[in-house]
């Protein structure tokens, strides 16, 4: 059985981008965390409430001239989340 998400529900996404952005645009990408990869690309991490808002940081994406390379749904915002220690 598939677990997709409702469309109400909040889900956790990846949005990988090609290049480095600065730390600040976190702020612009609605709070989700911004990690600068070593293969030059960014990733932002974090929850996303429902459709409209995923459309909206998409359309950031755009506005930004940053060519998007993936957006994939994630189980937890922290890949080593739930890892022992």
């Amino acid at each position: 059985m598939s677990t997709r998400a409702t469309p109400h529900a909040s889900t956790h996404y990846e949005l990988r981008l090609e290049g480095h952005l600065d730390e600040h645009w976190s702020t612009w990408f609605g709070g989700l965390t911004l990690c600068r990869e070593d293969d030059g690309t960014t990733t932002l991490r974090g929850v996303v409430a429902d459709q409209a808002e995923l459309h909206g940081l998409l359309a950031k994406v755009r506005d930004l001239g940053a060519t998007l390379l993936s957006v994939r749904t994630v189980d937890s915002p922290d890949p080593a989340a739930g890892m022992p220690s």
